[in-house]
């Protein structure tokens, strides 16, 4: 249970909510600077494959999902995910980020041959299925989060993404998402995976009608997995985007909001390395200043993306652009692999 009282939540309360912006910033850029030393900022190529969009989870903010049954949902086959592989490879790519939906119709087999045909004829790092996927699996095929995990590491599954994080409050999962793993169980489960080696990224989800305490208990509640398992590799955060969904009524917050939180996360996450500039949502230029809001790594050129973009926000580069971003805020660009390893570049700024 987190202490909302204590001085310490209190503190990184007051800061959230009231110090100067570029105040903030400069914390956040202090805090990264003692992190990263140095000029370099990371990206990856990646293509994000969704193997499946029938769902029965019925999150209130995702425009993605189809529920069973429906005339748009489908799975893909072994066949169009190999394609998909090999055209991102063709770019570049060094990974793949797959998840999808809780589809109550693809048995367990399925995942592991797919992971295992994905390592034989398209062999690349797999970053996939998340969580809240893995607490379905458990549930669905009567297996514990560890036995689940195992069997997909077995078949080639690399790393996991902190996909479904959302807020990690449970009143706030339970108005928006109450058929999905909660807060507890969510990170339960990431514990599990570090524990059997298994490295993986977090998120956070904003904008969901939560407070900006309950943004606080998410980051601290993380720093505390962190801090008993060193297993989370990088954070990312990004706004709701309510377009299509049952949410799109409430308000989009600002890139003023998202500056502050990607700020506010690199004060509080200072055991977790990295934090991942959301693009992807923001724009490139606000993803540019974030640069110096905390974040070391501009994310992903993210080849094919289907789930932010089902929400109507559709924001696209090249990785030439992404470069020039990166150099235009002062730093040296360095394409990475999913460990934040750098891929030698003959480009380097």
């Amino acid at each position: 249970m987190i202490d909302r009282a204590s001085s310490e939540f209190r503190s990184y309360l007051d800061l959230y909510e009231n110090a100067p912006l570029l105040e903030l910033g400069r914390l956040a850029d202090t805090k990264r600077q003692e992190l990263h030393p140095g000029d370099v900022v990371t990206y990856i190529v990646d293509r994000n494959i969704n193997y499946t969009n029938v769902c029965v989870a019925d999150c209130q903010f995702c425009a993605f999902y189809r529920r069973p049954k429906h005339a748009e949902g489908y799975v893909l086959s072994f066949e169009e995910i190999g394609r998909k592989i090999d055209e991102a490879k063709q770019l570049g790519a060094v990974q793949i980020l797959m998840q999808g939906g809780h589809n109550p119709y693809i048995p367990f087999d399925w995942y592991l041959d797919l992971l295992r045909y994905i390592k034989r004829h398209h062999a690349i790092h797999i970053h996939g299925f998340s969580p809240s996927e893995v607490d379905f699996f458990s549930t669905r095929f009567r297996l514990s989060a560890a036995e689940v995990i195992r069997a997909l590491l077995a078949a080639g599954l690399d790393s996991i993404p902190g996909g479904g994080g959302e807020i990690l409050v449970q009143d706030v999962r339970d108005r928006v998402a109450r058929k999905k793993a909660g807060a507890d169980r969510w990170l339960e489960v990431m514990e599990i995976a570090h524990g059997l080696g298994m490295k993986t990224s977090v998120t956070m989800m904003y904008g969901l009608g939560e407070t900006l305490a309950d943004r606080i208990e998410h980051l601290v509640r993380v720093r505390e997995v962190q801090a008993r398992t060193g297993g989370f590799t990088a954070f990312i955060t990004w706004p709701l985007q309510p377009e299509h969904t049952e949410m799109e009524g409430t308000p989009k917050t600002d890139a003023i909001t998202y500056l502050r939180t990607v700020a506010i996360a690199r004060l509080v996450l200072d055991n977790v390395p990295n934090l991942q500039a959301s693009w992807v949502t923001m724009g490139l230029k606000v993803g540019q200043v974030s640069l110096r809001f905390g974040c070391n790594d501009f994310g992903s050129l993210m080849i094919e993306e289907n789930v932010v973009s089902a929400a109507g926000t559709t924001h696209r580069t090249t990785i030439d652009e992404m470069r020039r971003h990166i150099v235009d805020a002062g730093f040296r660009a360095a394409r990475r692999r999913q460990d934040y390893s750098i891929i030698p570049d003959e480009r380097a700024a």
